[in-house]
């Protein structure tokens, strides 16, 4: 007895070749076109500023970001603005000016009283003088005056001196303070007097407040710090450059800015979206290789699944790069729906989160793209569910819809700046993208299943319709076979809720396992009236066995005939598995004088193969374990669990379930479940007497039972 534990199911060499070779292309293909220039835009051209534009440049969408050309440019006029800064005034400076002054007025002094120089001698001793410079006529002035005026010139010119240094004096003023001191002379001095004060005041006024660089600097950096981040803000359709103008440094960072010209730091960009491929791929590794989902064992699921990722892909990058409304009626959605209506609702929530991740990466709306398509997706693949009516699509993509509006209100509508116009739109862009992406993942669901032989919860419904022509020809033609297979429908279908499995495919697989028997119903006890005649008591073993096998391939020459789904085969040719038919062997050993040797078990047995998944396998468990309820008809709980295990037991000891992922657990469950049935089924009842009495009640004869 082997149980195979799903954990432990090894997947083929061949199989997972190819799932390196998908995930290979699948990571290129889409890393080629997040960074391939061809891919990204037609107005991806490169400008620089100066340059002529080649056409006129819209903007594609409502967009805002922090300018840093026109900041700079205020920044700049600021700095610029500030007149530069001086250094407060300096007294030591004044009180220097002072002392020389003084200096000067106290040698002269000492010229004018020396008695034994001549009048040329003293001219000559007042021009040496370092400090100031003094014409010769008014030397001569200065040396006529008498000592009464003279003292009275040094005094004011001390004075006037004195209040033109408390002045802020700066190099660019001192011609100005120059021709302000005549003002202040006093009155009481003659124009000549005068104009000596002036000329000996002039030669010591000095700057006393100097130019500060430092000040300066920091003057000019806190007028930058002053000025705010400039916004731009363009609406969409907005012209930014007309064709045949010169491009300037702010429109150029627009078009930059709106990703209608590439950027000169490409290697970012290759280097951001390599990171992002590589991020979902190892991702996808690392969850796919934890969660057995069948489709991964699957040559041609995974092709289904790497080509509808792939058409999505790419067919966004070609349409919706540099629109405004558009991506947000891209149906992305509908990737996520055709997924989990064709391989489960688990491969279509990984699916989904992969392309919504991987689509809206480096478009200039990515931060409100990304969640759009992930909610709007996922929403639409929860309501989904297990997609077993039409009228679920619609509801999904009313979903899709209502998530997209949602997201837009949290994502989009607190940070850009939209009227209610642009709302209206994209509002109307994610009902679009709802419906869209439902119509599309149900028709294509419908193709893919019709061409491709895949299996739709939608396809299982409709052929278990009982007026389906198939179940009707197999009413008619074997209804004995027909109570059987509802029958065992019911014990495999609740099985199969309980350990987990697909509920549905195994109780439609169950409808048509014996349909084969309807070609030729009266080979079969069931379809055998009571009194009749056995085919069977006149007709070799081998060939009696032969006739019985054939069911098998009988039934699926019916099921392609009348285009059941593919995965109904592996119920019609793994329900019986290589097990033998019994009776007719036992027959051909006992006519060979009990000598097994003489006879070829091979032509006893059916030709398989094995139950390859659960579903087929509990299909194997309940079809045998009705039979042998039908024919033993045990009376009590304990009769009916032994012929459950002894069913069960039977199959393991002959390999039966070596192919499937049935746990030990499991099968204790379905033991219970198939005893819980059987026992509603087969209990015992009371025998009815011939006539009934009038007025008997037989709702109480019935509680009797």
């Amino acid at each position: 007895m082997t149980i195979v534990s799903a954990r432990h199911r090894q997947i083929p060499t061949r199989i997972r070749t190819l799932q390196i070779i998908l995930l290979a292309l699948v990571s290129i293909i889409s890393y080629g076109t997040l960074v391939l220039p061809a891919l990204i835009g037609p107005a991806a051209v490169s400008l620089q500023v100066g340059d002529v534009s080649p056409s006129d440049f819209q903007a594609p969408d409502d967009k805002e970001y922090i300018s840093e050309v026109r900041t700079e440019e205020a920044r700049l006029a600021a700095e610029n603005a500030v007149t530069p800064v001086y250094a407060p005034p300096d007294q030591s400076i004044a009180r220097k000016q002072l002392e020389r002054l003084r200096a000067s007025l106290q040698y002269i002094s000492l010229v004018r009283d020396d008695v034994n120089s001549t009048d040329a001698q003293k001219i000559s001793d007042i021009e040496s003088l370092s400090d100031i410079s003094i014409k010769p006529q008014t030397i001569e002035q200065i040396l006529a005056l008498p000592p009464a005026r003279w003292d009275a010139i040094q005094q004011e010119s001390l004075s006037v001196l004195e209040q033109v240094m408390r002045r802020t004096i700066r190099d660019t003023d001192l011609d100005a303070v120059r021709r302000s001191v005549p003002s202040l002379v006093s009155l009481a001095l003659n124009e000549d007097q005068a104009a000596i004060v002036v000329e000996l005041v002039s030669a010591f006024v000095t700057p006393n407040s100097v130019y500060s660089a430092d000040l300066t600097d920091a003057a000019k950096q806190s007028a930058r710090d002053a000025v705010d981040p400039i916004i731009q803000s363009y609406k969409a359709g907005e012209i930014i450059v007309l064709r045949g103008q010169i491009i300037r440094s702010a429109q150029l960072e627009a078009l930059q800015e709106l990703g209608l010209i590439e950027q000169s730091s490409t290697w970012q960009e290759y280097a951001g979206a390599g990171a992002l491929v590589v991020m979902l791929a190892a991702l996808t590794i690392l969850y796919f290789s934890r969660r057995h989902l069948a489709f991964l064992a699957d040559a041609r699921s995974l092709v289904i699944v790497a080509l509808i990722f792939l058409v999505f892909v790419v067919g966004a990058r070609f349409f919706i790069v540099d629109r405004t409304v558009l991506p947000y009626a891209y149906p992305l959605a509908a990737v996520g729906l055709l997924v989990a209506t064709l391989f489960g609702l688990e491969a279509g929530i990984i699916i989904s989160i992969l392309i919504s991740l991987l689509v809206p990466y480096a478009m200039p709306n990515a931060f409100d793209l990304m969640p759009y398509y992930l909610f709007s997706s996922l929403t639409g693949v929860l309501v989904l569910g297990a997609a077993r009516r039409v009228w679920t699509f619609f509801r999904a993509g009313m979903a899709v819809s209502l998530a997209g509006i949602v997201v837009l209100a949290a994502f989009r509508l607190p940070f850009a700046s939209m009227d209610g116009i642009a709302m209206l739109q994209l509002s109307g862009a994610a009902i679009f993208s709802g419906l869209a992406s439902s119509s599309i993942a149900l028709l294509l669901q419908y193709f893919l299943a019709q061409t491709l032989g895949l299996t739709t919860a939608l396809q299982l419904i409709e052929i278990s319709r009982p007026d389906f022509p198939l179940l009707q020809f197999f009413l008619r033609n074997a209804p004995g076979t027909y109570q059987h297979s509802l029958q065992v429908a019911n014990l495999a279908e609740q099985a199969a809720e309980l350990i987990g499995a697909d509920a549905l495919l195994t109780r439609v697989g169950a409808l048509f396992h014996d349909v084969g028997k309807a070609l030729n119903p009266s080979f079969f006890i069931e379809n055998q009236a009571a009194e009749s005649i056995n085919p069977h008591d006149d007709v070799d073993p081998a060939e009696s066995a032969a006739a019985i096998i054939a069911h098998v391939t009988d039934g699926v020459a019916l099921a392609h005939k009348n285009r059941l789904p593919r995965r109904i085969d592996d119920f019609i040719l793994e329900h019986h598995g290589t097990m033998t038919t019994r009776y007719q062997y036992s027959q051909a050993v006992k006519a060979a004088g009990g000598d097994a040797s003489k006879v070829d078990i091979e032509n006893f047995r059916y030709p398989g193969p094995r139950p390859r998944s659960r579903e087929t396998a509990l299909l194997m468990l309940a079809d045998g374990t009705e039979a042998r309820a039908r024919a033993e008809r045990p009376q009590d709980e304990e009769a009916i669990r032994k012929l459950v295990l002894s069913t069960i037991e039977a199959a393991q000891k002959q390999g039966q379930f070596d192919d499937t992922n049935l746990t030990l657990k499991d099968l204790g469950i379905v033991t219970d479940a198939f005893v819980t049935i059987l026992k509603g089924t087969h209990h015992p009842r009371i025998a009815y007497p011939k006539e009934m009495p009038a007025g008997e009640d037989v709702t109480t004869v019935r509680r009797q039972t």
